[in-house]
Parts: structure tokens; C-alpha cells; sequence
């Protein structure tokens, strides 16, 4: 998803997508470089000064793809699903992909600000509508499908989600970009960081905040109430400092007192581990004996963990800076190939000795391994669409990725399927949804699969509508 932009003529991009071609426009050729004379890339540079940067495009494009997939069959298929907590599967990629490509966008369009006081009050005001947009979509407002109704008690609405945390990063990364880089030209290794020193010095700030809370905070016994046989209060034991487990985390400890309790998610992914699920690592039955806090709520986007989610969006603004600065394709190839590999390799390092991948919590060796697939994936994408110039292949991630908002909202957040099961006949069972989801099992002899494979058709069908000319 990229972030919503200003360009240095004040124009305007959405948020998650560009209505327009003309709209997103970037100018990421612009500076010297100490490459300036590299052959095979030379022959290769766009000459238009407002050029598309069409990788980016596919980039977001194919996250967008990756999170349809995963979330429309990742029932059917629990091995790409979320991690239950510990690990890294397909679907855990999605988030840091999202975050990645927004801290490229924002280095691409804030390269230059005419006025810094009036891109930060277009920063905030942005910031506001996507966190405002993500409390309409995942708090709860819509119920999607298999109920008709809409709507949600403030008392239990859910604050974060995925659009609030894309918008914390993008509000971070976007205001350290306006009032925080040196104004020096950049020629050389050493000139690259004196400009971005205090950025870095920031991203410090943030991971040593987000590790001394992580590991320094006195998680208390605390309790919750559960209202599926009535109103039940249960008791989780902790007395605890320094537990990355599901119970007893500061990332819940600190969610649950500045959001509330009744303000978490209450699905979380730890009701698919073996502790809490006789299906893990899929949803299931609580087995015998099971612990009180599998019925507890938990926000995998909570406020702590995305500090550490924010580093991300940090590290694609310093692709995005190798991008605008040096012009060579295979130098900027070669220095995201160095950055990636280090970040893998650290966070291997940092896994190993002792601090575990982790999703929910946004641990510091998930940051490094999935910003480091994050910039793998761009370089294979930039080599493709923008080096080489196979751009045929990419056309539908293309338009996926400039119009990422209302693919999101239509497949994602079931926006689609509900309103099409608004049509019925005589009863709200006698739907077009349920009609073609009965259709389909009965033509495959497959309940399971079904269910998934009709989710994905009616995310194609979302997008053949949006392009016979429904706009967001």
C-alpha cells in the first residue's frame, strides 16, 4: 500500500492507490550520482522527468495479491496462514511489504518540500483519514458476510488494525523525511549519510524504546471477562518480566492499559496454537485442560509493536534514497543487494541468540528477515519491470498496486461479498453468495476448499467490477 503523497507541485496521490496516472507521478532520477557513467544502465535510464516508477507499482500490486491469497485461502491451507506465534509463514509477509513500499513512496516524493509546515499539516490530515478509514473497515462497522446488519458499539469497537498501523508509519517516516535530512548534495558513501544521520539516529531511538519496554516491563496477573456462557471474569497468572509468550507480553500488557481490554481483536492467532486448539495449527475446539488466556483478546497491530513496525517503513525510505541519489540501475541493484543480505543476516543472528520471529509482536529478528525479503523482492521486481523492461507480465499487479485502497477494501475486508448477499429472494439465506458457494461444492465434492476458492472468486469478480467503473 503506498502512502498518501505530495508531489513537489502539490499534487496528490491517495493513499493506497492513484486514481490517475498522472497523479502518482514521481521523479526518482533526479540526483547526481557517483555512478553517473555506468554503461548498462545508462542505456536503460528514463528520460521522461516525471516517469512512472512502474516496480513500485507492482511491488505493492503483487502484496496486495499475497494478502487476498492468504487471507481467502489460508483456512483451507493453515501452513500459509499467520504463525500461530512463534515463526514466519507466507501470510507474515504481507504487513512488512505494506510498510516497505510506504517508506520508499515517501522518500520518492518528499525528495524536495517547497514548505515544510504546509506538506506536515498534509501529513497529518492524511494520517487521519487512513486511521479513520482503518476504524470504519476493522473495528468493527461492518460485520461482512452472513449478516446483513452493520454497525458498532463504541464500548467494544477496535482501535488499530492494519490501516492504523500503516498510518503511524507513514506519519513517522513522512515527518523525520520533511523536517529531519540535511540539505547537503550527495556524491559519495559518506555525503549519502551525514543527510540521513538524524533518521538513524531516530529508527535507534524507536528500537531501544520498543526492546527496553519489550524486555524491561513487570507484567502483573491480570484478568479479562469472557461472555460466551455469560459474563465470566478469568484470571491470567503472569508476575512475570521479559515473556515473549502470548499471556504474559508487554505488547498486550501496554494495549490493554491506554486501549482497553474490550478495544482488543478478539480472534487472535494464538487460538490456533496447540495450547488452545485440538486443529493447530488451525482454529478449533479448545482442548482438555486448556489454559484461561486462549479466550483472551490480543491486537496483533497494537501500540508497542508498531514502533517496531515503524523501523520498516524507515528502511524502504532508505531504499527509496538510494533510489533518488544514485542513478545507475546496477548500483542501486548492488547496494540493496548489501542491505538486504545484512538485514537477513542479522536477523538470523538475533534469532539465534534468543529472540524468536514473532508477527504479533513485531520482534526485532521478524523486522530484519521480512525487511530483508522485503528489499530481495524489490530488486528481483525493479531488475524485471524498470532494468529490463518485461512490464507485460506485471500489467495486473500493476493496476493492483495503483488502486491498492479499493482492492483492499472490496476483497480484503469483505466489503464486496457483503453487499452482494444484500440481494436475496424471500429470505437473506437465499442469496446469490450462498447460492454460487452451493453450486461450486457441489460441482467440486468439497466443502473446505470451496469456501476458500469461492472467496477468491468473488475477489476477482470485485475487480472486474471496480474496472467496469465503480471509483473509491
Amino acid at each position: 500500500m503506498a502512502s498518501m503523497v505530495m508531489t513537489e507541485t502539490d499534487e496528490r496521490s491517495p493513499l493506497l492507490q492513484n486514481s490517475s496516472h498522472s497523479a502518482g507521478e514521481i521523479t526518482a532520477f533526479a540526483s547526481p550520482s557517483p555512478d553517473h557513467h555506468d554503461g548498462p544502465s545508462s542505456a536503460t535510464r528514463p528520460t521522461d522527468p516525471k516517469q512512472r516508477l512502474v516496480s513500485l507499482d507492482v511491488f505493492r500490486g503483487l502484496t496486495v495479491a499475497l494478502m487476498i491469497l492468504v487471507d481467502d485461502a489460508g483456512g483451507a491451507f493453515p501452513s500459509i496462514n499467520h504463525s500461530p506465534w512463534f515463526g514466519v509463514t507466507l501470510a507474515d509477509f504481507v504487513m512488512p511489504f505494506f510498510l516497505f513500499s510506504v517508506g520508499i513512496s515517501v522518500s520518492l516524493v518528499f525528495k524536495k518540500v517547497s514548505s515544510k509546515p504546509a506538506a506536515t499539516k498534509k501529513v497529518v490530515l492524511r494520517t487521519i483519514k487512513l486511521f479513520l478509514l482503518g476504524l470504519i473497515l476493522q473495528g468493527g462497522y461492518f460485520h461482512g458476510r452472513d449478516d446483513l446488519t452493520y454497525g458498532v458499539d463504541v464500548n467494544q469497537i477496535r482501535w488499530m488494525g492494519v490501516l492504523q498501523r500503516i498510518s503511524i508509519g507513514y506519519l513517522l517516516a513522512s515527518i523525520t523525511e520533511i523536517w529531519c535530512v540535511n540539505n547537503n548534495e550527495v556524491n559519495s558513501a559518506i555525503t549519502f549519510v551525514k543527510k540521513y544521520y538524524i533518521q538513524w539516529l531516530f529508527v535507534f531511538v524507536l528500537g531501544v524504546l520498543y526492546m527496553s519496554l519489550l524486555y524491561g516491563l513487570y507484567v502483573p496477573e491480570w484478568s479479562f471477562e469472557v461472555s460466551e456462557n455469560g459474563k465470566e471474569t478469568q484470571i491470567v497468572h503472569c508476575g512475570v518480566r521479559g515473556s515473549l509468550e502470548p499471556p504474559c507480553n508487554a505488547v498486550g500488557l501496554i494495549d490493554r492499559l491506554l486501549l482497553g481490554e474490550s478495544h482488543l481483536y478478539k480472534r487472535p492467532v494464538y487460538k490456533r496454537t496447540q495450547e488452545c486448539s485440538i486443529n493447530s495449527p488451525d482454529y478449533g475446539p479448545l482442548p482438555p485442560n486448556a489454559p484461561s488466556w486462549c479466550l483472551a483478546p490480543f491486537d496483533p497491530e497494537g501500540l508497542l509493536s508498531s514502533l517496531m513496525a515503524a523501523i520498516t517503513c524507515f528502511l524502504g525510505l532508505q531504499y527509496g534514497h538510494v533510489m533518488v541519489h544514485y542513478k545507475g540501475h546496477m548500483h542501486r541493484i548492488g547496494i540493496w543487494l548489501v542491505c538486504s543480505s545484512s538485514l537477513l543476516i542479522l536477523g538470523y543472528v538475533v534469532m539465534v541468540i534468543g529472540i524468536p520471529l514473532s508477527k504479533p509482536l513485531y520482534t526485532l529478528s521478524y523486522m530484519c528477515i521480512t525487511a530483508g525479503a522485503s528489499g530481495v523482492l524489490l530488486i528481483a521486481i525493479f531488475y524485471m519491470v524498470d532494468v529490463i523492461k518485461i512490464q507485460k507480465p506485471t500489467k495486473l499487479f500493476q493496476w493492483m498496486g495503483m488502486n491498492a485502497l479499493i482492492v483492499y477494501a472490496l476483497a480484503a475486508c469483505d466489503i464486496f461479498p457483503a453487499a452482494l448477499q444484500g440481494v436475496y429472494w424471500r429470505s437473506p439465506e437465499n442469496n446469490i453468495v450462498n447460492a454460487t458457494e452451493l453450486f461450486i461444492q457441489a460441482t467440486l465434492h468439497s466443502e473446505r476448499w470451496v469456501s476458500e476458492c469461492y472467496q477468491f472468486d468473488l475477489t476477482c469478480h470485485s475487480l472486474d467490477f471496480y474496472c467496469n467503473g465503480i471509483m473509491f
